[in-house]
């Protein structure tokens, strides 16, 4: 009987560090994408206009508006 009461103990012991591993690891993933976020997109934006990218930014432009546009309208 005591040893079934511990192999269960383990096993939920086992399941709750899963759990926080999980909790963890994921906190972790989306602190990492802000920072990217936070470094990488403004980065992206001056290596695009610095290269002569306006060209190449205007297409970009106009279908983030189109998307913005059919949002507020879908809304």
């Amino acid at each position: 009987m005591l040893e079934i009461i511990v192999s269960l103990l383990t096993l939920a012991l086992f399941f709750y560090a899963v759990k926080l591993a999980l909790k963890v690891t994921w906190g972790l993933a989306k602190i990492i994408a802000v920072i990217l976020f936070v470094v990488a997109l403004p980065l992206l934006v001056v290596l695009i206009m610095s290269a002569g990218g306006l060209l190449l930014l205007l297409p970009l432009v106009l279908i983030v508006g189109a998307i913005l546009l059919l949002v507020k309208c879908a809304a």
